[in-house]
């Protein structure tokens, strides 16, 4: 599933949820619903910044990625267990966002993906930014890192409409 699909799969089920599920919040430390959305729609704008940032670079960058980043490239995405973030970059997402909202803020994110998916081939390979965890990247690599964020979350999202189901949470 190309990341363009991928994305309106989660606009689409967005409009499923109550505000009630949206927000429920099963055990302390588990994120909502909401919070996972607010989450992705933060990392993919960064993201897109970054792959923004490498088209405006006028230096070459020679370092690459680091090992793990290596790895999530060769593999095409994150591997399948839960990653947690440091402390400092741990903060709890907001969880007050309307339904509306959220749509608003993640189709803000699919129509930036379309634009730029165009541009992309015209961006120098060698213009890179640096991730914190995966080394140098280039355009090509940031826009790609958002649909694997975007895919590394599927389970995570399915765990959390469970617990809803479980707990019978407005209907679910």
């Amino acid at each position: 599933m190309n990341e363009l699909k991928l994305i309106e799969a989660y606009i689409i089920e967005l409009q499923n949820y109550s505000l009630e599920q949206l927000r429920h919040i099963s055990s302390e430390g588990v994120w909502s619903i909401g919070q996972m959305y607010d989450h992705l729609i933060l990392v993919a704008q960064e993201y897109l910044d970054n792959m923004e940032a490498c088209a405006e670079l006028e230096e070459e960058q020679p370092l690459g990625k680091t090992e793990f980043g290596k790895r999530l490239f060769e593999n095409g995405g994150f591997p399948p267990i839960k990653i947690k973030l440091p402390d400092e970059l741990n903060e709890p997402p907001n969880n007050s966002d309307s339904i509306e909202k959220l749509m608003s803020r993640i189709d803000e994110v699919m129509q930036r993906m379309e634009r730029s998916k165009t541009k992309l081939d015209d961006v120098n390979p060698n213009n890179k930014v640096q991730h914190g965890g995966f080394g140098w990247l280039n355009a090509r690599e940031w826009y790609d890192l958002v649909g694997m964020h975007f895919r590394h979350h599927l389970r995570q999202k399915e765990e959390l409409v469970e617990k809803l189901r479980l707990k019978g949470v407005n209907g679910a």
